[in-house]
Protein backbone atom coordinates (compact mmCIF):
# COMPACT_ATOMS: atom_id res chain seq x y z
CA UNK A 1 0.00 0.00 0.00
CA UNK A 2 1.31 3.44 -0.95
CA UNK A 3 0.17 6.68 0.60
CA UNK A 4 1.12 10.28 -0.06
CA UNK A 5 1.20 12.88 2.68
CA UNK A 6 1.14 16.50 1.49
CA UNK A 7 2.75 19.14 3.72
CA UNK A 8 0.84 22.23 4.92
CA UNK A 9 -1.22 23.66 2.04
CA UNK A 10 -0.86 27.47 2.03
CA UNK A 11 -3.58 29.59 0.43
CA UNK A 12 -4.80 29.48 -3.15
CA UNK A 13 -1.32 28.81 -4.62
CA UNK A 14 -1.07 25.68 -2.48
CA UNK A 15 -4.54 24.53 -3.43
CA UNK A 16 -3.71 25.04 -7.11
CA UNK A 17 -0.55 22.96 -6.72
CA UNK A 18 -2.52 20.07 -5.25
CA UNK A 19 -5.19 20.30 -7.95
CA UNK A 20 -2.62 20.33 -10.75
CA UNK A 21 0.09 17.98 -9.48
CA UNK A 22 -1.79 15.34 -7.49
CA UNK A 23 -3.26 13.48 -10.52
CA UNK A 24 0.20 12.88 -11.99
CA UNK A 25 1.56 11.79 -8.61
CA UNK A 26 -1.29 9.31 -8.22
CA UNK A 27 -0.59 7.83 -11.66
CA UNK A 28 3.20 7.86 -11.41
CA UNK A 29 3.42 6.26 -7.96
CA UNK A 30 0.20 4.16 -8.02
CA UNK A 31 -0.99 5.82 -4.83
CA UNK A 32 -3.72 4.17 -2.79
CA UNK A 33 -4.45 7.00 -0.33
CA UNK A 34 -3.68 10.72 0.03
CA UNK A 35 -3.56 12.78 3.24
CA UNK A 36 -2.89 16.52 3.39
CA UNK A 37 -2.45 19.08 6.15
CA UNK A 38 -4.88 21.88 5.27
CA UNK A 39 -4.73 24.20 8.29
CA UNK A 40 -3.37 27.12 6.20
CA UNK A 41 -5.45 26.56 3.07
CA UNK A 42 -7.79 29.55 3.53
CA UNK A 43 -5.82 32.70 2.77
CA UNK A 44 -2.82 31.22 4.56
CA UNK A 45 -4.59 31.02 7.95
CA UNK A 46 -7.11 28.36 8.85
CA UNK A 47 -9.49 26.31 6.74
CA UNK A 48 -13.11 26.65 5.60
CA UNK A 49 -15.64 24.22 4.11
CA UNK A 50 -14.98 25.84 0.72
CA UNK A 51 -11.21 25.34 0.76
CA UNK A 52 -11.61 21.86 2.23
CA UNK A 53 -14.01 21.05 -0.59
CA UNK A 54 -11.43 22.12 -3.18
CA UNK A 55 -8.80 19.92 -1.56
CA UNK A 56 -11.11 16.88 -1.43
CA UNK A 57 -12.16 17.48 -5.04
CA UNK A 58 -8.48 17.50 -6.07
CA UNK A 59 -8.16 13.90 -4.84
CA UNK A 60 -7.15 14.18 -1.18
CA UNK A 61 -8.83 11.55 1.01
CA UNK A 62 -8.25 13.03 4.50
CA UNK A 63 -7.30 16.52 5.74
CA UNK A 64 -5.39 17.10 8.98
CA UNK A 65 -4.78 20.38 10.81
CA UNK A 66 -2.87 22.03 13.66
CA UNK A 67 -2.54 25.21 15.69
CA UNK A 68 -4.27 27.39 13.05
CA UNK A 69 -7.40 25.26 13.37
CA UNK A 70 -9.55 28.08 14.79
CA UNK A 71 -8.41 30.93 12.49
CA UNK A 72 -11.61 30.77 10.42
CA UNK A 73 -14.97 30.61 12.22
CA UNK A 74 -16.41 28.44 9.44
CA UNK A 75 -14.24 25.56 10.67
CA UNK A 76 -17.00 24.67 13.14
CA UNK A 77 -19.05 23.34 10.22
CA UNK A 78 -16.22 21.06 9.18
CA UNK A 79 -15.67 19.82 12.72
CA UNK A 80 -19.36 19.02 13.09
CA UNK A 81 -20.07 17.40 9.73
CA UNK A 82 -16.92 16.19 7.95
CA UNK A 83 -15.44 12.91 9.20
CA UNK A 84 -12.57 13.22 6.70
CA UNK A 85 -11.34 16.35 8.52
CA UNK A 86 -9.23 15.87 11.65
CA UNK A 87 -8.11 18.25 14.37
CA UNK A 88 -5.33 17.53 16.89
CA UNK A 89 -6.27 14.62 19.12
CA UNK A 90 -4.94 16.18 22.32
CA UNK A 91 -7.50 18.94 22.73
CA UNK A 92 -9.49 18.63 25.97
CA UNK A 93 -12.49 16.31 26.14
CA UNK A 94 -15.58 17.93 24.67
CA UNK A 95 -13.76 19.84 21.91
CA UNK A 96 -15.72 19.58 18.64
CA UNK A 97 -14.42 17.25 15.96
CA UNK A 98 -12.24 14.18 16.05
CA UNK A 99 -8.49 13.58 16.31
CA UNK A 100 -8.42 10.32 14.38
CA UNK A 101 -10.40 8.29 11.91
CA UNK A 102 -10.39 4.90 10.21
CA UNK A 103 -10.87 4.93 6.45
CA UNK A 104 -11.37 2.24 3.83
CA UNK A 105 -8.77 2.09 1.08
CA UNK A 106 -10.59 1.87 -2.23
CA UNK A 107 -8.38 -0.75 -3.86
CA UNK A 108 -9.38 -3.26 -1.19
CA UNK A 109 -12.91 -3.66 -2.59
CA UNK A 110 -11.88 -6.61 -4.75
CA UNK A 111 -14.23 -9.60 -4.53
CA UNK A 112 -13.44 -11.96 -1.70
CA UNK A 113 -11.18 -9.56 0.22
CA UNK A 114 -11.85 -7.91 3.52
CA UNK A 115 -11.72 -4.12 3.33
CA UNK A 116 -8.25 -2.68 3.90
CA UNK A 117 -8.44 -0.03 6.60
CA UNK A 118 -6.08 2.86 7.28
CA UNK A 119 -6.20 4.86 10.50
CA UNK A 120 -5.08 8.50 10.42
CA UNK A 121 -4.19 10.28 13.66
CA UNK A 122 -3.49 14.01 14.11
CA UNK A 123 -1.65 15.27 17.21
CA UNK A 124 -0.04 18.57 18.23
CA UNK A 125 3.17 19.19 20.14
CA UNK A 126 3.53 21.40 23.22
CA UNK A 127 7.10 22.75 23.03
CA UNK A 128 6.92 26.40 21.84
CA UNK A 129 3.26 25.73 21.00
CA UNK A 130 -0.15 26.35 22.64
CA UNK A 131 -0.41 24.21 25.75
CA UNK A 132 -2.72 21.30 24.95
CA UNK A 133 -3.00 17.94 26.69
CA UNK A 134 0.10 15.73 26.63
CA UNK A 135 0.30 14.26 23.09
CA UNK A 136 2.34 11.26 24.28
CA UNK A 137 -0.40 10.16 26.69
CA UNK A 138 -3.19 10.93 24.24
CA UNK A 139 -1.54 9.11 21.33
CA UNK A 140 -0.63 6.07 23.42
CA UNK A 141 -4.24 5.42 24.35
CA UNK A 142 -5.62 6.23 20.89
CA UNK A 143 -3.11 4.05 19.04
CA UNK A 144 -4.00 1.11 21.25
CA UNK A 145 -7.66 1.64 20.38
CA UNK A 146 -6.98 2.01 16.65
CA UNK A 147 -4.81 -1.11 16.52
CA UNK A 148 -7.88 -3.18 17.42
CA UNK A 149 -9.22 -2.21 13.98
CA UNK A 150 -6.08 -1.99 11.82
CA UNK A 151 -2.29 -2.16 11.96
CA UNK A 152 -2.04 0.53 9.23
CA UNK A 153 -1.75 3.82 11.12
CA UNK A 154 -0.44 7.17 9.85
CA UNK A 155 0.32 10.06 12.23
CA UNK A 156 0.61 13.78 11.39
CA UNK A 157 2.45 15.32 14.35
CA UNK A 158 2.07 19.09 14.17
CA UNK A 159 4.92 20.42 16.29
CA UNK A 160 7.68 23.03 16.46
CA UNK A 161 10.59 21.30 18.21
CA UNK A 162 12.48 18.64 16.29
CA UNK A 163 13.41 16.92 19.54
CA UNK A 164 9.75 16.54 20.48
CA UNK A 165 8.94 15.18 17.02
CA UNK A 166 11.71 12.58 17.10
CA UNK A 167 10.91 11.54 20.68
CA UNK A 168 7.22 11.21 19.81
CA UNK A 169 7.98 9.03 16.79
CA UNK A 170 10.44 6.88 18.74
CA UNK A 171 7.75 6.47 21.41
CA UNK A 172 5.34 5.12 18.78
CA UNK A 173 7.92 3.04 16.86
CA UNK A 174 6.54 -0.39 16.06
CA UNK A 175 2.95 0.62 16.83
CA UNK A 176 2.25 2.91 13.87
CA UNK A 177 3.25 2.79 10.20
CA UNK A 178 4.51 6.36 9.92
CA UNK A 179 4.97 9.61 11.82
CA UNK A 180 5.47 12.71 9.67
CA UNK A 181 5.90 16.18 11.15
CA UNK A 182 4.26 19.41 10.04
CA UNK A 183 4.14 23.07 11.17
CA UNK A 184 7.62 24.50 10.44
CA UNK A 185 7.06 24.69 6.63
CA UNK A 186 10.68 23.60 6.04
CA UNK A 187 11.16 20.13 4.55
CA UNK A 188 13.80 18.14 6.40
CA UNK A 189 16.17 15.55 4.94
CA UNK A 190 16.02 12.95 7.71
CA UNK A 191 13.59 10.42 6.25
CA UNK A 192 14.19 6.97 7.75
CA UNK A 193 12.58 3.80 9.02
CA UNK A 194 13.02 3.13 12.73
CA UNK A 195 13.89 -0.39 14.02
CA UNK A 196 10.27 -1.19 14.87
CA UNK A 197 9.13 -0.47 11.31
CA UNK A 198 7.82 3.09 11.65
CA UNK A 199 8.68 5.53 8.84
CA UNK A 200 9.69 9.00 10.00
CA UNK A 201 10.29 12.50 8.60
CA UNK A 202 10.69 15.51 10.91
CA UNK A 203 8.84 17.86 8.58
CA UNK A 204 7.08 17.36 5.26
CA UNK A 205 7.57 21.00 4.28
CA UNK A 206 4.75 23.06 2.80
CA UNK A 207 2.75 23.23 -0.39
CA UNK A 208 2.54 26.76 -1.72
CA UNK A 209 4.70 29.73 -2.76
CA UNK A 210 8.37 29.37 -1.79
CA UNK A 211 9.53 32.76 -3.09
CA UNK A 212 8.69 34.32 0.25
CA UNK A 213 9.02 33.61 3.97
CA UNK A 214 7.28 30.32 4.77
CA UNK A 215 4.62 31.11 2.18
CA UNK A 216 4.12 34.81 2.98
CA UNK A 217 5.32 37.94 1.21
CA UNK A 218 8.85 38.94 2.16
CA UNK A 219 8.73 42.67 2.89
CA UNK A 220 6.02 42.75 5.60
CA UNK A 221 7.83 40.06 7.57
CA UNK A 222 11.18 41.86 7.34
CA UNK A 223 9.42 45.06 8.43
CA UNK A 224 7.94 43.23 11.41
CA UNK A 225 11.38 42.06 12.49
CA UNK A 226 12.82 45.56 12.01
CA UNK A 227 10.07 47.51 13.79
CA UNK A 228 8.13 45.03 15.99
CA UNK A 229 5.00 46.69 14.57
CA UNK A 230 2.00 44.61 13.37
CA UNK A 231 1.96 43.85 9.65
CA UNK A 232 -0.45 42.16 7.29
CA UNK A 233 1.16 38.96 6.08
CA UNK A 234 -0.24 38.31 2.60
CA UNK A 235 0.29 34.96 0.89
CA UNK A 236 3.16 35.08 -1.62
CA UNK A 237 2.65 33.97 -5.26
CA UNK A 238 5.87 32.81 -6.90
CA UNK A 239 7.77 29.47 -7.12
CA UNK A 240 4.89 27.29 -6.02
CA UNK A 241 5.96 23.86 -4.79
CA UNK A 242 4.21 20.70 -3.59
CA UNK A 243 6.06 19.16 -0.65
CA UNK A 244 5.37 15.90 1.11
CA UNK A 245 6.35 12.27 1.43
CA UNK A 246 5.38 8.95 -0.13
CA UNK A 247 5.31 6.00 2.25
CA UNK A 248 5.03 2.35 1.26
CA UNK A 249 3.54 0.09 3.92
CA UNK A 250 3.25 -3.68 4.14
CA UNK A 251 -0.48 -4.35 4.27
CA UNK A 252 -0.33 -7.46 6.46
CA UNK A 253 1.85 -6.03 9.25
CA UNK A 254 1.61 -2.25 8.98
CA UNK A 255 5.40 -1.96 8.86
CA UNK A 256 6.85 0.71 6.59
CA UNK A 257 8.85 -0.58 3.64
CA UNK A 258 10.03 2.81 2.33
CA UNK A 259 9.71 6.56 2.59
CA UNK A 260 10.75 9.20 0.05
CA UNK A 261 10.41 12.94 0.08
CA UNK A 262 8.39 14.74 -2.60
CA UNK A 263 9.31 18.20 -3.88
CA UNK A 264 7.61 19.23 -7.14
CA UNK A 265 7.43 22.66 -8.74
CA UNK A 266 4.22 23.91 -10.29
CA UNK A 267 5.13 25.07 -13.78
Amino acid sequence: MKLLFIGDIVGQPGRNAVKTLLPQLREQHLLDFVIANGENSAGGSGITPKTAGEIFAAGVDVITSGDHLWDQKEVMELLANEKRFLRPLNYPAGTPGQGSGVFEIQKSKAKGRHPLLLAVLNAQGRTFMPDLENPFHAAHAEVERLRRQTSLIFVDFHAEATSEKIAFARFLDGRVSAVVGTHTHVQTADEQIFPGGTAYLSDAGFTGPHEGVLGREIEPIIKRFLTNMPQRFEVARERVMLHGAIIEVEEQTGRALGIQRVSLKLS
